[in-house]
């Protein structure tokens, strides 16, 4: 029983929270940066590169065969690096653009200002200022 309440209390903690949300939307932003680098990054860049669709790069291992009506017997067997390529590509842009989140959030805690003095510590303080400063004028 005690597992349980302890696993409770920390499915419930903010942390627990924070970090089920972070893996949906780091889900959501995957499959957005993944079509950008398909869609928008790699067609520019394959076409720079010589008309080359990045997907379809492959080492041919053993070609398909076809029998004379033209249905295929054998599959093709093929090292499909191209598609290996674009995932690199977008793991870099993920990567770049957390760390650039991550810089944002860390210059944003710097150039936070520190929170203001409680009342009550101001007043703590004057009062301890004037005690220090009857106990000198008393010698």
């Amino acid at each position: 029983m005690k597992i349980l309440t302890e696993f409770k209390e920390f499915a419930l903690k903010g942390n627990f929270i924070d970090l089920a949300i972070a893996v949906v939307l780091g889900g959501a932003s995957g499959k957005v940066v993944t079509a950008i680098v398909e869609k928008v990054i790699m067609p520019p860049l394959g076409i720079l590169l010589g008309k080359v669709n990045f997907t379809d790069l492959k080492v041919v291992l053993q070609k398909a065969t076809f029998a004379e009506d033209g249905a295929e017997l054998t599959k093709e067997v093929a090292l499909g690096y191209g598609a290996a390529l674009q995932a690199l590509l977008d793991f870099v842009i993920i990567a770049f653009i957390v760390f650039l989140i991550v810089r944002a959030m860390n210059r944003f805690k710097a150039a936070a200002p520190p929170p203001e003095t409680p009342a009550q510590e101001k007043l703590l303080a004057e009062i301890r200022d004037l005690l220090k400063k009857d106990a000198k004028s008393a010698k």
